[in-house]
């Protein structure tokens, strides 16, 4: 949830610490994402109340998803295989038969995020792209979304087809 709510990369999720969780300005920190850029990523209120409960379950105290180390939970960033099975046993149960990775819950949060109106400047902000031309791939192809976007006539004032003349003649005869 977490990896889809945010568009964390994978060692992103692994890398989140406790404190990076900022309920109160509603952001969700990235220290050090790919590149060694930082970010703030909005929370929103459906991941935030799903983090509480799992923090009243877990109880995490340095890494948000702590790792284990023979069978017990160690102070140290979750591994990308534990992601992997985690994304795969979640799929599995959803009845998805498709093929899920981890990196298709990131795009599906980058083509959401478009599909709902995000502009592309935000988005590459979001996600943590150093250049622009890496968000745009997450650009919808979807008939909708291309409907959806305005055309720019339907903005202008076009008088009716009757107070329009037909021809140059008639023109010249009115004028």
């Amino acid at each position: 949830m977490t990896r889809y709510g945010a568009g964390l990369r994978r060692s992103e999720l692994g890398y989140l610490k406790v404190r990076d969780l900022d309920s109160q300005r509603m952001v969700l920190r990235v220290e050090q994402g790919k590149g060694g850029r930082d970010r703030e990523i909005p929370l929103s209120r459906t991941l935030l109340a799903a983090l509480r409960e799992y923090d009243r379950w877990m109880r995490p105290r340095t890494y948000l998803f702590p790792g284990t180390h023979h069978g017990g939970r160690a102070e140290a960033p979750i591994t990308s295989k534990v992601i992997w099975e985690a994304v795969r046993l979640a799929a599995r149960t959803a009845g998805i038969d498709k093929r899920v990775t981890p990196h298709t819950l990131r795009h599906t949060y980058a083509t959401h995020r478009l599909e709902a109106g995000a502009d592309l400047r935000t988005s590459q902000r979001l996600l943590g792209h150093a250049d622009l031309s890496h968000t745009t791939v997450y650009l919808p192809r979807s008939r909708r979304h291309l409907h959806a976007a305005p055309n720019p006539l339907a903005q202008l004032r076009v008088p009716t087809p009757a107070v329009v003349p037909r021809s140059r003649l008639l023109r010249q005869s009115t004028s």
